[in-house]
């Protein structure tokens, strides 16, 4: 006979699985950033999908003579550029939507100011720590449980199901991708078949010109009737 508590376990194991199983598209990395007078970027790049919430947070630690701009862009054809934001300082919070498939690119740049001395640029640098959240780690649960008066369990399973959406939409993206994947190879293959048979009709074509060439040449030459 089946006890009560094994419905509960097995709930508790599905969410487990889907824990498990679920991606992790939160970024948190430290660096060191040293000043230029005309400094390259500095790019972290996170996957993301179109209409994806994207938080940065970045802090940026003290240095004297530096000005440090923030630029949100992606990897699509179009270089889509989200904000640009100069001089940041502490602790910047900032969110975008990512508008296509691909990578959402934080980039960084250092300015050295012109007032610095020479011998003084190599020492310069600041330690920029980013923590980035894409997708169901942007959403901040808390806010929405206070707004809309959520219990703890439903404020697991708001974020369960924004958890289980991220999935599907993955699975979306993935089997698009395949059957882009499949079309081009259908394609691929039609097109190799029929650059075959072109071949093998101009071999043809191509022995018999020259059987009928060599056989009016020999006819010219009196060698054969």
């Amino acid at each position: 006979m089946l006890s009560k508590s094994q419905p509960t376990l097995s709930v508790l194991s599905l969410f487990v699985l889907l824990f498990a199983l679920a991606p992790c598209p939160t970024a948190a990395i430290k660096f060191n950033l040293p000043a230029f007078r005309y400094p390259p970027a500095k790019c972290i790049w996170n996957a993301a999908h179109p209409n994806a919430l994207v938080i940065v947070t970045a802090n940026v630690g003290p240095g004297l003579g530096q000005r440090v701009d923030i630029e949100i862009i992606d990897s699509s054809p179009q270089k889509n550029v989200y904000l640009h934001k100069k001089g940041i300082k502490g602790e910047t919070r900032l969110a975008v939507t990512a508008h296509s498939e691909g990578e959402v690119g934080v980039c960084f740049r250092n300015y050295l100011d012109h007032d610095v001395p020479s011998q003084e640029a190599k020492t310069k640098s600041r330690i920029i720590d980013l923590d980035v959240d894409i997708g169901a780690d942007a959403v901040d649960y808390n806010a929405i449980a206070n707004q809309e008066s959520l219990s703890g369990l439903e404020t697991e399973m708001r974020k369960l199901e924004g958890v289980v959406k991220e999935i599907v939409d993955e699975l979306q993206y993935l089997k698009t991708r395949e059957e882009r994947f499949q079309t081009t190879n259908l394609s691929t293959n039609i097109r190799v078949q029929n650059f075959a048979w072109f071949t093998i009709a101009s071999l043809i074509a191509l022995g018999a010109w020259q059987i009928f060439h060599l056989r009016a040449f020999f006819k010219r030459k009196y060698l054969i009737d």
